[in-house]
């Protein structure tokens, strides 16, 4: 049983939130530990297995980024421990992004420099949203062809490299 079947929800990249916390709740009740007290073994046991299972499901299915990887899985475009090769012209604009995030680290007096690399990062997720958001759309209203599956995922792996990048900015900023 994946998650959205377990929540009795419809395959799609944006769960109604609400629907997805009544069914946490509705499910946390029936499953809880306590309930079971009396019961023989077996009946314990499906209650922990169920009440794990409720539990990864909301954890997932509350979070944008993890919602988009549980479905690029459910429908098969995404592997575990996927090795994915960007295309070449994301990857040039991301080197002028890093080279903006290393000028920065290696000025770090320079806040002029700091809000340029913010900004350049920011002005790139919010071009990934932009974009990603219509393509997840497209596959809510139905279009579940395996190219527009292609490119979310392409999308997921451009999330992850700009992240990278994000935490790297924040690390350097804690130092």
């Amino acid at each position: 049983m994946n998650f959205f079947e377990l929540y009795e929800l419809p395959l799609t990249f944006h769960p109604d939130a609400a629907l997805v916390k009544s069914k946490f709740y509705e499910l946390s009740r029936r499953y809880h530990p306590d309930r079971f007290a009396r019961a023989g073994h077996a009946e314990k046991m499906e209650a922990l297995t169920m009440a794990a299972l409720n539990n990864d499901a909301h954890n997932t299915l509350q979070r944008p980024d993890a919602v988009m990887q549980y479905v690029l899985k459910l429908e098969g475009v995404l592997a575990d421990e996927e090795k994915y090769n960007l295309p070449p012209s994301f990857l040039m604009e991301m080197m002028d992004l890093n080279d903006a995030v290393t000028e920065y680290t290696e000025n770090p007096a320079d806040a002029r420099l700091r809000q340029q690399s913010v900004d350049a990062l920011n002005e790139q997720l919010t071009t990934w949203q932009q974009e990603a958001d219509r393509l997840t759309a497209q596959y809510d209203a139905g279009d579940h062809n395996p190219d527009l599956l292609v490119r979310i995922k392409d999308m997921y792996f451009r999330k992850k490299y700009l992240l990278r990048i994000q935490e790297r900015m924040n690390t350097f900023a804690a130092l």
